[in-house]
């Protein structure tokens, strides 16, 4: 799956026409709320499912994920698949998520997709106006029960979110093993609790590994973020990624680590290398992602939805769905699993030998716990204490993120 040839032509149903009309996790988190009733599929190929996009579905990042995750559903049931694509304030403005919802329930779908922080409120509208047919919300909090938004009412739309934590950190750690400026630039989407929590962790990784192995004084390295102001370039809407990723390199960054969807801060790094300079970047979300330019990726950190997904799936097809809240880390005995590791890593071609080497023993540490990056002193960017001396953050603290960190340079808020 994700990036390689599936084995069958893929059926797509449109609903353009409506509208218009862990498996080995370590590191998982669930939590489960009330049962949901609700309707049942009688075998794999009778199984419809609604897949909901924010962007469009060949992006080669957060979306394409999500795309090709349900064309897994599709290999592996024999399902079909209903998507729509681009399902956003700015390209579909007359088109809310409830109602794309309600398109595809009238079309016969069986299970839903929203796919993204963004879809909160359709999401959970059209799971009040749906009660009967399970749901997921990738990366909300409705059905963790410990969580601020916790909705008891909402039995049939469950949360399913990979730990990209460990995956920024390794990519942090791979920037700052790279660097010979010691400046790394983070090319952010919009600001909220899940994109600080990222931006923290890719600063987190770098600075342990600046430090730990290189030898350098964690004051010297520098890390900056820049925020476009939504997942991807919405062109007078939002900052211009490539504009943004250019101004990161004329600054004197010569690595970036993006954090949007899609892949400018990579091609532009392809397009300086090309002109003779030193840059690297690491893109973000998709397995391929590094193939825009592949000579200048030192890796990308990638979410794998299919496993998971396929789970939820075979629940509805024998009425065992339950709306739980999931937040699912890698399989550290193989983050690149693709039938097990929720989040995985891939080296780049522009990873150098000896940064491999280092990165490997860092995310071999990650895995058996003997490097935890969320363990204070550290304080918010304000000066507030975020952790105590030898305090360990709990999930809540984590997901829950009120501003970047100590150290870190670029707004914590959009106000």
């Amino acid at each position: 799956m994700r990036g390689r040839a599936l084995l069958r032509l893929v059926v797509v149903l449109s609903v353009f026409a409506l509208v218009a009309a862990a498996c080995g996790d370590d590191d998982a988190t669930t939590t489960t709320g009330a049962a949901a009733t609700t309707t049942t599929a009688a075998a794999g190929e009778d199984l419809v499912f609604g897949m909901i996009l924010v962007g469009p579905q060949n992006d080669h990042g957060w979306s394409q994920a999500h795309y090709e995750a349900g064309q897994y559903l599709e290999q592996q049931l024999g399902a079909t698949m209903i998507v729509l694509d681009r399902v956003n304030p700015a390209d579909r403005p007359e088109t809310p998520v409830e109602q794309v919802i309600d398109d595809m329930v009238a079309q016969g779908a069986q299970l839903v997709f929203a796919t993204s922080d963004d879809m909160k409120d359709g999401a959970l509208l059209g799971a009040e106006r749906n009660p009967e047919v399970p749901m997921i919300w990738s990366s909300g909090d409705n059905a963790w029960v410990d969580g601020k938004d916790y909705r008891a009412d909402l039995a049939n739309l469950g949360n399913v979110m990979g730990r990209m934590e460990y995956g920024k950190m390794i990519a942090g750690c791979a920037a700052a093993l790279t660097t010979e400026t010691g400046k790394i630039g983070y090319l952010g989407p919009l600001i909220n609790d899940e994109t600080r929590r990222l931006a923290n962790s890719v600063f987190l990784g770098a600075r342990y590994c600046w430090e730990n192995y290189l030898g350098n004084d964690p004051a010297d390295l520098e890390f900056s973020v820049n925020w476009i102001g939504f997942w991807f370039n919405i062109p007078g809407v939002t900052l211009d990624p490539t504009v943004v990723a250019n101004d990161f390199f004329d600054s004197g960054v010569d690595v970036i680590i993006s954090g949007i969807d899609t892949t400018e801060g990579l091609v532009v790094a392809g397009q300086r290398a090309a002109g003779g300079e030193t840059v690297w970047a690491v893109p973000y979300d998709f397995e391929g992602a590094c193939e825009e330019a592949p000579e200048v990726c030192l890796g990308v950190p990638y979410f794998n939805w299919g496993p998971r997904y396929l789970e939820v799936a075979q629940s509805v097809i024998d009425g065992t769905f339950t709306a739980d809240f999931q937040w699912l880390g890698p399989d550290w005995d193989d983050i690149n699993n693709p039938e097990t590791s929720s989040v995985g890593w891939l080296n780049g071609d522009g990873l150098g030998a000896d940064a491999a080497t280092d990165l490997e023993t860092f995310i071999a540490g990650l895995a058996d716990g003997s490097i935890n990056l969320y363990v204070g002193p550290l304080n918010y960017q304000d000066g507030s204490v975020f952790l105590a001396d030898g305090e360990v953050a709990t999930d809540f603290q984590i997901w829950y993120t009120e501003q970047l960190l100590e150290g870190m340079i670029g707004a914590s808020s959009a106000g």
